[in-house]
């Protein structure tokens, strides 16, 4: 069953490489919409200038994410990639400063 492409809009932009994912991984237009309107956590992308998002589906049982990697260009969303990740991918740590973790310690951040 062939479904159709979905097309540039003022909003989105979307790339070759997320047609041929969504093909992969039988994600819809409006499943990636909800996506970017619902998400459960956001993390910075690999590429330079880019967000990850992700949105938990599945059953307890067997659970599965959606992520989702784009770039905000000319107030247009630049849709890059999108997957589905097997399980649950672990989170990912935000590196802390040795100084300001000691400043955290000793309370003397205001």
């Amino acid at each position: 069953m062939f479904r159709e492409s979905p097309q540039n809009t003022e909003k989105f932009l979307w790339t070759q490489h997320v047609k041929r994912k969504m093909r992969q991984y039988q994600l819809s237009e409006s499943r990636l919409k909800r996506v970017m309107r619902a998400f459960e956590r956001k993390e910075e992308g690999v590429a330079p200038y880019t967000c990850a998002i992700m949105q938990g589906s599945g059953t307890k049982k067997h659970p599965k994410e959606i992520w989702l990697m784009y770039q905000i260009k000319n107030k247009r969303v630049k849709i890059i990639s999108a997957w589905r990740y097997p399980g649950i991918s672990p989170k990912k740590e935000v590196p802390i400063p040795e100084d300001i973790l000691k400043e955290l310690i000793n309370g003397t951040i205001v």
